[in-house]
């Protein structure tokens, strides 16, 4: 039975919503998600066979004595049929995994341990001849590969959805301001693929979240009929406390045969998912939640790799380094590098190091330019700075303005990734849970940087740097490595 205007209240934008789709139409909205996630699965299939064909085939040739009768022959052909099997059976082709998270890398790398413990016990136990080649060159040239090909088909993805396509519908459902707050971040993190169409939210909360959120609204009790009239695929509940225990056991029920997947969120946004745990205990389901690692034997990998790393690179970058800073000198007075006290890990000062890229008196200029001031927090930031030299500008929209930083990363008092180094003036204004910030070492790059950099507000960057700070982790440290390559090519938010 269709909502009336009296159970559903829309914002000004929305009131066209307020006419439902046709059965026909709901279908084919629904159809929609299966449709291109079948495509992309397909896509992936089909890389991954060829992949795997070239394998085989450099293994073939590198052994030409290899007959059609061989052992070799046949578990090079394999290769072509068991991996991509496998790769479905470790869950890397599950719709779940496509455009975001690590599961997805982590399936794949699984498929790889498996056909390589597979095929390496296979060749012990039947005694088979069996090349190193394939064993220990094209298994894992094989899953490299693959996660490289997963990696620019990510890429292709978040641009699909970046322009609405290849997305999933979602109604959310909870209290109102819960409600705006994951409203909002799906609709901010939109490589996340889940498209906002309703909201179910309590009585007294409809109005607001209309005019807010200019999306359809209906009650609690409207959520099945709702996501009925609008095609929707997704149902994304918050943890308030109208959506809890019996509620959400009866929406599960509901949601029977629908086909219509259900998401809670567990109200601990900022907590990754490696540090949540589903605890039984005698029946009951309780999320657990690992405390965050500020020590142990990564602290101290972490360390160790991130002098190892800036000391390469150091030498490496050695004759730029230097030619920057000849074009520092000899474009503007003042010295080359410049010192500014920043706060460290634990709250302890330190001299961060960067290539000069302002007017020598620049730190006086401060308080006559604060009416231009863009910030919306502690930070003082100007899309045209006066005081930025000519070089200075080229410096830093490629963020070469940062590299002696890495003498810092070598002395220990910065890392590689972390929290941007704030100043003391900014920490003295630090509440308690900004200030869990300095529970880490400053780094060179870090979620904020990969993330619009100067673009962002003050309160998104701070969430970046507490997100950090609370999940942090070897494969994270990698990754925002990686994806530093990028932003610092695009110039996005650098100025």
């Amino acid at each position: 039975m269709l909502l009336d205007q009296s159970t559903i209240r829309l914002g000004t934008a929305s009131r066209a919503a307020l006419a439902p789709p046709s059965s026909s139409r709901r279908a084919r909205l629904r159809r929609g998600g299966a449709v291109w996630a079948g495509r992309y699965s397909r896509a992936l299939t089909g890389f991954e066979v060829a992949a795997a064909a070239v394998a085989a085939s450099t293994v073939l040739g590198a052994h030409p004595q290899a007959s059609s009768t061989s052992a070799l022959f046949w578990a090079s052909l394999g290769l072509v049929v068991v991996w991509p099997v496998l790769l479905h059976a470790t869950g890397a082709h599950a719709e779940r995994v496509f455009g975001t998270g690590s599961d997805e890398y982590r399936a794949v790398g699984t498929a790889g341990f498996a056909l390589l413990a597979v095929a390496g016990f296979v060749s012990y136990a039947a005694d088979l001849d069996l090349s190193r080649a394939l064993v220990v060159v094209a298994v894992p040239a094989l899953t490299l590969v693959t996660l490289l090909g997963r990696f620019a088909a990510r890429c292709a993805l978040r641009g699909l959805r970046a322009q609405g396509r290849c997305t999933k519908r979602v109604v959310v459902v909870g209290r109102g301001t819960a409600a705006l707050e994951l409203v909002d971040r799906l609709r901010r993190e939109h490589f996340a693929g889940l498209e906002v169409v309703a909201a179910c939210v309590t009585p007294d909360d409809r109005d607001r979240v209309a005019r807010t959120a200019g999306v359809p609204v209906g009650g609690l009790d409207d959520v099945v009929t709702l996501a009925g009239q609008l095609g929707a695929d997704t149902i994304a509940v918050t943890s308030a406390s109208e959506t809890a225990s019996h509620y959400l056991r009866s929406l599960s029920w509901q949601l029977e045969g629908t086909g219509i997947e259900l998401l809670v969120a567990p109200g601990l946004i900022e907590v990754a998912g490696p540090r949540l745990h589903i605890r039984p205990f005698e029946g009951l389901p309780l999320l657990s939640v690992e405390q965050p690692r500020f020590e142990g034997w990564q602290r101290v990998v972490k360390g160790g790799l991130d002098r190892a790393v800036a000391a390469l690179a150091l030498v490496l970058l050695a004759p730029a380094l230097l030619t920057i800073g000849v074009a520092v000198k000899v474009t503007s007075p003042g010295p080359v590098l410049y010192r500014q006290e920043r706060v460290g890990v634990n709250g302890q000062a330190f001299t961060m190091l960067k290539f000069r890229s302002m007017v020598v008196d620049a730190d006086r200029q401060v308080d006559a330019l604060k009416a231009q001031n863009i910030s919306d927090g502690l930070l003082f930031k100007m899309r045209v700075d006066p005081r930025v030299t000519p070089v200075g500008r080229v410096l830093r929209r490629l963020s070469l303005d940062e590299l002696p930083q890495l003498l810092n990363v070598l002395g220990g008092s910065m890392s590689l990734v972390g929290p941007r180094p704030p100043l003391p003036g900014e920490v003295a204004r630090y509440d308690t849970s900004v200030s869990r910030r300095l529970l880490v070492k400053p780094g060179l790059t870090g979620l904020w940087q990969i993330s619009g950099r100067s673009d962002l507000p003050w309160e998104e960057s701070v969430r970046l740097d507490l997100r950090y700070v609370e999940n942090w982790s070897l494969a994270m440290d990698l990754l925002i490595l990686v994806k530093t390559v990028r932003a610092v090519v695009s110039s996005s938010g650098a100025y």
